[in-house]
C-alpha cells in the first residue's frame, strides 16, 4: 500500500469518530478473533460427536509413573 493510499484510508477513518489507534486496535482484534475462531469452535457429524462423547465418558486410565512424579517433592518445595 502506498503512503498516499494509507493516508487516504486513515483520513476516511477519522469519520468514525475514533482515533487511529482505536480503529487499528478494533480492526486487529476482529481479525484475530476470526483467525482464532477455528481453535475455539469445531463441528462434528453425528458419528464423530458420539465418539467424542464416549471418549469424555470413559474413566481415566491409571498412570502410576505420572502419579509418582506428581507426588514427589518439586524443586520449589
Amino acid at each position: 500500500m502506498t503512503k498516499q493510499c494509507t493516508n487516504a484510508v486513515l483520513k476516511q477513518a477519522a469519520a468514525t469518530n475514533k482515533t487511529v489507534s482505536e480503529l487499528l486496535l478494533g480492526s486487529g482484534l476482529m481479525a484475530a478473533s476470526e483467525t482464532l475462531a477455528d481453535r475455539r469452535l469445531f463441528a462434528l457429524n453425528d458419528e464423530q460427536w458420539n465418539a467424542f462423547q464416549a471418549a469424555l465418558d470413559t474413566s481415566p486410565k491409571e498412570k502410576p509413573a505420572l502419579k509418582a512424579l506428581l507426588s514427589a517433592p518439586s524443586v520449589f518445595d
